[in-house]
């Protein structure tokens, strides 16, 4: 699938990613939690641990500063999927990431600066 994008602000700002990023972390989240605790875990990823991830990557700057901790969730949400939809992340990785981290908002940091390394805007 090819999503075209002009600026990572943009990216941050679609609410169609974000909305599938929601699932998308939400299972990558699970996954590793599982792996952790070597039994199935489905858990949600809390918002606010998104939007920390998002302000510790150094990733707040191409949000308005207007925006609710809910809305920077959305952002972070939204940067994870498209980075995997353009293949610039994969879900073996995404969970490796989150696995390697103690701390899971460090883990999702991490993955968010990767996700934004990687990706080519035009």
């Amino acid at each position: 699938m090819s999503l075209p994008q002009s600026s990572l602000a943009a990216i941050l700002a679609d609410h169609n990613l974000a909305a599938l990023g929601d699932a998308f972390i939400n299972f990558v989240y699970s996954l590793a939690l599982s792996t952790k605790k070597g039994v199935p875990d489905g858990k949600k990823v809390k918002g606010s641990m998104l939007a920390e991830a998002l302000r510790r990557a150094g990733l707040r700057e191409y949000v308005p500063s207007s925006v609710s901790s809910h809305m920077l969730a959305d952002a972070a949400e939204a940067l994870l999927v498209y980075a995997w939809l353009q293949n610039c992340l994969t879900l073996e990785e995404s969970v490796a990431t989150l696995e390697k981290n103690e701390d899971f908002t460090d883990g999702l940091s991490r993955l968010l600066l990767t996700a934004r390394n990687r990706i080519k805007l035009s």
